[in-house]
Order: C-alpha cells, then structure tokens, then sequence
C-alpha cells in the first residue's frame, strides 16, 4: 500500500470516527463500530490506531498542519508576525482553509475534546506536536521575520535585508531556541484558545467573535517579540 493510500485510509477512519463520537457518544463506540463504518477490518483498524480515542488524531492535525505550512511558505520578504496573522486568516476563515459546513464538525470535534479527557489528551497532543513544528518554522524564517525600528505594521523587509535563519544549535545557543519554543507556544495557544472560545458557544464561525478575528486579536501582542533573537548566535 502506498504512502497515499495509508494516509487516505487514516483520515477516512478518523472520519467515521467522529461521526460516531458525534452522533452515538464516545462511550458508545467501539473501535470495532469505527472499523464498519469506515469499510475496514477491526485488524486494519488497529494498524493505524492503539484506542478508539487516538482515530480523530488526523482530523485535530489537519487544521494545525494547515496552519503551519502557511507560515513556512509565506513571502520570505513578510514579518514574521505577519505571516502568522496571514496564516490564521488562510486557515481560520470560513470557506478559505476549511469550507463553512466543515465548521460545524470543527466545533463538534472540539467540544468533544472539552468533554472527554480522553479526547482532551490527543488534542493537547497535537497542539504539542504543532507547537514544535512551528517553533522550527520560526527560526527557518527568523532572518526574514524581523521587524527592525520604525517600520510600521504590516511593513514588509525589502528583499536585500532577507536572510536564513536556522535552527540553534548547542549550548551557547539555549537562549535562541528558549526563544523559539516560547514564540511557537504563544502562537498556538493563541489559535487554541480562540477555537475553544468559539466551539463552547454557539456563534457562527465568520464575523468579531470568529475563531479567525478571535486568534488575530490574541497574536497582536507577537508584534513587540524580539525575533532578532531566534537566531544561532544572537
């Protein structure tokens, strides 16, 4: 089986799962269910998942996936703090990363999360994994993601002041990647915690209390962080 086909196989058990979880509940389903409903044997099933709770996995990583490989393809020339904000609004905007119908399961798949603290463990385990993805982002981009004195907002580096960051490396370097762990966790918390706010209510996922303008208000404060410092050897 190919690389593709295990990964479509994946996500066509996460959603069965959470159909299941949705509908019927968590303590109702058996993996066993999830393997019928995905039209695979309960053996396959336990190839690609431990427990009943690890099958939504792929669907919580999509959208953080998403997001992160929106900050890496960004502009190089775009603020660091930027290319967050563009990303959040490519992956958090109805119809944009995720169509307006899939918002609904976004919501459900998150208070799921809320609910069981099952569920609660996996999600936490892909808001880490994200977490760590997007610090080695941060420093990949750190050279271009300065925002040196006086330039205003939104003000994009000209093209000959881009450099690489990368990744630090040893002792003389903890500072650096502290740095870009503490970024990387503000960042994520930021659109977790706009996501939760929003799946415990019932608003609509456009508009001010969005998950989108409700992440954008929170990484408003990533504006003053001293990117200069995610550098080796800053």
């Amino acid at each position: 089986m190919t690389e593709r086909r295990k990964a479509e196989t994946r996500m066509e058990i996460a959603r069965a799962a959470a159909g299941l979880f949705v509908r019927q509940g968590l303590r109702a389903t058996r993996a066993e269910d999830i393997a019928q409903a995905a039209g695979v044997a309960p053996r396959t099933f336990y190839r690609y998942f431990a427990a009943k709770e690890e099958a939504v996995g792929p669907l919580y990583a999509t959208g953080a996936q998403r997001w992160v490989e929106a900050v890496r393809t960004a502009p190089a020339e775009v603020p660091l703090p930027q290319a967050l904000e563009d990303a959040v609004r490519h992956t958090l905007t109805p119809g944009r990363g995720v169509s307006v119908a899939s918002w609904e399961w976004v919501r459900a798949l998150i208070r799921l999360a809320e609910e069981n603290p099952s569920l609660r463990r996996v999600w936490a385990e892909v808001c880490q994994a994200s977490e760590r993805s997007l610090a080695e982002v941060l420093v990949e981009r750190a050279g271009a993601g300065r925002v040196p004195d006086g330039r205003a907002r939104g003000e994009q580096a000209p093209k000959e002041e881009v450099v690489s960051g990368h990744l630090p490396d040893g002792a003389d370097n903890v500072a650096a990647l502290a740095r870009s762990r503490f970024a990387a966790a503000v960042a994520g918390s930021a659109v977790r915690t706009a996501l939760e706010t929003w799946a415990a209510g019932d608003g609509p996922a456009e508009g001010p209390q969005g998950p989108a303008e409700l992440a954008l208000a929170h990484l408003a404060a990533l504006w003053d962080f001293p990117w200069e410092g995610l550098t080796a050897g800053a």
